[in-house]
């Protein structure tokens, strides 16, 4: 009995379970910590851009939980490929002691899918370094820099200090949150970690103001999502470039929000023809199914910084995560999501300016791709999110005065004139 697999469906259930939604919400009111605000749905199911609750009702999922649903939701081809690797007894987590054939075939296409980062460390290919959330790998990256300082630099160690942005959003871990420029992030989680210089985003100038003798890399996310929906001025990345060669600096890209097509480009830097040192990538890299994030870098610089017992991580690369990521990435490809994001977000965005010429409330518009903010005047986003919420969109407020529209990257044409006709409904 033991050895019977459960079937589907065995049960006749919408979800996960028949609980009604109220014990859903008690149930997260007493055992869950509060520290998200909650927009009042109960998700029982989640399929390409449509979430559906517990009576039927749909929701158009204009968020795709912050990119990490690129593909849209349970995407049948990374669903079925996953499945085939727990029925087929290879998805387990293994010690990494040993090899596994999903974690070498993720490496191999995961370093050929980036473009050769770092160029002026030599042409011998990337590599990468595998965790689970997308903070993990930002702060694999931030040790890639420290280390490069020390080694490479002659920076003593213990002295290395990193360029980062303000309102930028990075994760919240101990290390991250201490550079934070929110305050809520890093009240009472002291001390913090120290070395890091925060200047304005998209100031070129406070950049090369605040270098130093210990100064060995720049951290950036090339448009900021929680910050505010921020696209920075046309040339401020390859600024940062410059700026990075000159200074012997690594420059150091967090495309976790921006990446993976999202932007309208397979790389969010790709739209300023420039290159970084260490790429970070997660969210979508599993297509929203399984927790898995890279760092990426230059081999050379790969190698100097990271040997045995240098990093690890138990389930970071695992055979189940792997598989959904190689099958993520052909996703990705396959079905030209880059460029869907490209043509859709086009669309979408002069819809929305259209629709924000005639509103009373929007002072903004901005973004690239199906990355797309809506500033409000009197920045209060969140009011307008709760009145979406009720009309069918599943939406979200960026620093308080910014409505996000980041939905699914193969949204159809009517799913997305159905969302400029929500949002004219409340803000016009």
């Amino acid at each position: 009995m033991l050895s019977t697999l459960t079937s589907l469906n065995q049960t006749p259930v919408f979800g996960f379970s028949n609980s009604p939604d109220d014990t859903i919400r008690a149930l997260e009111e007493k055992y869950g910590a509060h520290h998200y605000e909650r927009l009042d749905v109960v998700v029982r199911q989640a399929r390409g851009s449509w979430i559906t609750d517990v009576n039927g009702k749909r929701y158009l999922d204009c968020l795709a939980a912050y990119s990490a649903a690129n593909p849209g939701h349970h995407h049948p081809k990374i669903v079925n490929a996953m499945i085939k690797a727990l029925l087929g007894d290879y998805g387990s987590v293994i010690s990494n002691v040993v090899y596994t054939d999903p974690l070498g075939l993720f490496l191999s296409r995961m370093a050929s899918f980036v473009p050769q980062l770092g160029t002026r460390f030599g042409a011998e290919g990337n590599k990468v370094l595998p965790k689970n959330g997308g903070v993990e790998s930002v702060e694999t990256a931030i040790k890639m820099a420290r280390y490069y300082g020390w080694k490479a630099k002659g920076i003593p160690d213990g002295k290395q200090e990193i360029i980062v942005f303000d309102r930028n959003f990075h994760g919240r871990m101990i290390t991250v949150v201490s550079f934070s420029s929110s305050e809520k992030y890093r009240r009472g989680f002291g001390p913090l970690t120290p070395g890091f210089v925060s200047v304005e985003f998209g100031n070129l100038d406070a950049v090369e103001a605040a270098i130093t003798p210990n100064t060995c890399g720049i951290l950036v996310e090339p448009m900021q999502g929680e910050g505010g929906m921020q696209v920075p001025p046309q040339g401020f990345l390859k600024g940062l470039r410059a700026i990075a060669d000159h200074h012997d600096l690594l420059l150091m890209f967090d495309e976790i929000q921006v990446g993976l097509g999202r932007a309208g480009k397979r790389f969010c830097f790709q739209h300023e023809d420039v290159v970084p040192d260490g790429l970070v990538l997660g969210k979508a890299l599993s297509g929203g199914l399984v927790p898995l994030s890279v760092f990426v870098t230059n081999t050379k610089l790969m190698d100097m910084a990271f040997n045995v017992g240098s990093d690890g991580s138990t389930f970071g690369g695992y055979p189940l995560a792997c598989v959904a990521g190689v099958t993520a990435l052909d996703v990705i490809e396959e079905e030209k999501l880059a460029e869907a994001s490209a043509r859709q977000g086009a669309r979408l965005k002069k819809a929305i300016e259209d629709l924000a010429d005639r509103s009373p409330h929007v002072k903004e518009v901005r973004g690239k791709g199906l990355f797309i903010g809506i500033e409000v005047k009197e920045r209060n986003a969140m009011d307008f999110c709760r009145q979406l919420v009720k009309l069918g969109l599943i939406i979200n407020d960026s620093h308080g005065h910014t409505i996000r529209v980041s939905p699914p990257l193969n949204i159809t044409d009517d799913d997305a004139d159905l969302l400029v006709d929500r949002l004219g409904q409340v803000l016009l």
